[in-house]
């Protein structure tokens, strides 16, 4: 198997950005992690689901999916890991990550479900990253 490599500094600017987008995603902060897509990016985390397209759309897919959630204190936190960059003839980074999904509640023992496949397209220059395309793909539908 041949890896292509990529530069370290960009290796670190997407380790840096995920790190940031998942603690927005986490905090409950939809609109700062909306930001970190293009004007016209799609998300699709659920499978099945159609993607939501645009800030303004992942927005409010994932204040409808957080709805669940409503009554119940549960923490959830995003572990992105293995992550494997492909640069593209046209500038972009084909990004596939593997996530584990924490959640815990008061009291309770932290919880690892779902295993998925991240499957992102990026857009990377000087003013930093932004998220064109994401794909989330669950291990346990495989």
């Amino acid at each position: 198997m041949t890896v292509t490599s990529v530069r370290t500094e960009l290796y670190s600017q997407v380790q840096h950005f995920y790190a940031h987008q998942m603690q927005a995603l986490d905090g409950g902060r939809f609109e700062d992690y909306a930001a970190t897509f293009t004007e016209d990016g799609t998300f699709q985390h659920s499978p099945g689901a159609e993607p939501a397209v645009g800030r303004a759309g992942i927005v409010a897919e994932l204040v409808r999916f957080h709805e669940r959630f409503a009554d119940d204190p549960v923490q959830r936190r995003h572990w992105f890991n293995h992550i494997a960059l492909e640069e593209q003839a046209d500038g972009s980074i084909r990004s596939t990550v593997y996530a584990l999904v924490v959640t815990v509640r008061p009291g309770g023992v932290p919880v690892i479900a779902p295993s998925c496949v991240v499957h992102d397209v990026l857009e990377a220059s000087g003013d930093g990253v932004l998220l064109r395309s994401r794909l989330v793909t669950h291990d346990q539908l495989s």
